[in-house]
């Protein structure tokens, strides 16, 4: 794993830790269980696909540097594929996806494209 890799890790890590602890205590705030709706598979699986995407993505930019922004919107792709196959079933177990549920996948979504987009953004245009 390069420098680059291994500093976009950390970021991810930290900023997905803090936000982790967050949607934590704002659950246990309103009252809500803190680990529903598989919050924990949420932000892990969130993780590692956004760092495998990342480290990915890194090592093809020089041999692929014309299709990378393919290259990131397939990789997006990917992701709300494992979102269907991992989530979506017991979300929509009950007939309804709910706020709760939706936000539990898609705050660590969020971030993580996000830190993606920059760092990503911020390595091609040092080519």
């Amino acid at each position: 794993m390069n420098s680059e890799s291994r500093g976009f890790s950390t970021n991810v890590l930290i900023f997905l830790s803090i936000s982790f602890m967050a949607h934590l205590i704002l659950n246990a705030v309103i009252g809500v269980p803190i680990f529903q709706h598989q919050i924990i598979y949420s932000y892990i699986i969130n993780a590692a696909l956004a760092i495998g995407i990342f480290w990915g993505l890194t090592s093809l930019k020089t041999k692929y540097s014309n299709q990378i922004g393919f290259l990131f919107l397939a990789s997006s792709f990917i992701k709300f594929f494992v979102f269907f196959i991992v989530f979506y079933s017991p979300y929509k177990a009950d007939g309804k996806i709910v706020f709760l549920e939706f936000a539990s996948f898609f705050i660590p979504y969020t971030i993580c494209l996000i830190l993606e987009t920059y760092f990503l953004s911020k390595q091609l245009n040092q080519m």
